[in-house]
């Protein structure tokens, strides 16, 4: 599973403690750290990667899911992401959206664009706005 913030992370807990669970799967939640804008020194981002993987890691735990957190350091989150799941033999991909627009996301780079693209395997897109079990 790949987060983005600690907004994202406590949306999404019941819906991938649920799915773990079903699926008798251990989870792998990681987190891409870059620095979100000029402003932002990587301190910051690390900092802010730190409470996103503790908040969900935490959670998935506490829910008697065995879950395991890695902080990524890339300035291409797609890569990073596919690369450590191909790394640790992952079985799925599970990504909470963010609500960038289009454009947004053309200037920003669109990571879950991408991933889905470049991956082998089966990728779950969670959207900003979703609310429910998958």
């Amino acid at each position: 599973m790949a987060v983005s913030s600690p907004w994202a992370s406590q949306k999404f807990i019941g819906p991938i403690v649920d799915l773990a669970r079903r699926l008798n799967a251990d989870a792998l939640v990681a987190h891409v750290t870059q620095a979100q804008d000029e402003d932002e020194d990587e301190s910051h981002a690390k900092q802010r990667g730190e409470e996103t993987l503790k908040l969900l890691t935490d959670a998935l735990r506490d829910a008697g899911i065995k879950a395991d957190a890695v902080m990524l350091f890339s300035d291409d989150a797609a890569k990073a992401i596919l690369n450590t799941a191909a790394a640790r033999q992952c079985t799925l991909i599970v990504l909470g959206l963010t609500s960038k627009s289009m454009l947004q996301r053309l200037i920003a780079g669109n990571v879950p664009g991408n991933i889905i693209r470049q991956s082998e395997l089966p990728v779950l897109l969670c959207p900003a706005n979703w609310n429910g079990a998958v």
